[in-house]
């Protein structure tokens, strides 16, 4: 199976690579994407180039890593184009992690349409085929409800809330979610990433 490249009922999920760089930086750049995170939000082409990068170093070293979301030609979403990049996501091993992150990121006129939980349910598919035996992870922010609930309706169960390591929001909570019990090594380590 080449998770590469992943279909989905109405997304195509191709593995991120530098001639998505004008389709992310529109992505990651909108202020709408980062309404839950501001500092994260992209202002110049050359930080989502590093993300680019970074993602190919994923799909490298573990086999598998995030996809850009496209809506399929075949796809009938109101306010939305066929072929549209809609979002970005998916599994990854980052550098010194030893599970998988699970990332997922879409424009504000996706959101609510179920898109989300496609990409969410192939990551978890590839993530589970490629190593089975290495936990899913997923951290966010207590206040991304949405987010939030779909970690939950993806299976994951709520293992830690704390307070967000590296957030400029002193206040900032953040949420460890996983698909497995964890033990504690690991996850200290998930929590005190920035």
């Amino acid at each position: 199976m080449d998770l590469r490249h992943v279909t989905t009922a109405r997304l195509d999920l191709d593995a991120v690579v530098p001639a998505d760089l004008d389709e992310h930086f529109v992505l990651m750049s909108d202020p709408g994407t980062w309404a839950h995170l501001p500092s994260g939000r992209h202002v110049k082409p050359e930080r989502t180039a590093e993300g680019i990068a970074h993602s190919q170093r994923h799909w490298a070293r573990g086999g598998l890593g995030y996809w850009t979301a496209r809506l399929r030609s075949d796809a009938d979403v109101p306010g939305l184009r066929p072929g549209q990049v809609v979002g970005t996501g998916g599994c990854a091993v980052r550098e010194g992690m030893s599970w998988w992150n699970l990332y997922y990121r879409f424009t504000p006129p996706a959101w609510g349409r179920g898109l989300a939980a496609e990409l969410v349910t192939a990551a978890l598919d590839a993530a589970h085929a490629v190593a089975p035996d290495r936990p899913v992870v997923a951290y966010l922010l207590e206040h991304n409800a949405e987010s939030r609930g779909r970690a939950e309706r993806a299976g994951l169960s709520l293992l830690w809330r704390g307070p967000d390591a590296g957030n400029p929001d002193p206040n900032a909570v953040r949420l460890v979610y996983a698909d497995r019990p964890l033990d504690h090594g690991l996850l200290e380590r998930v929590t005190a990433l920035p």
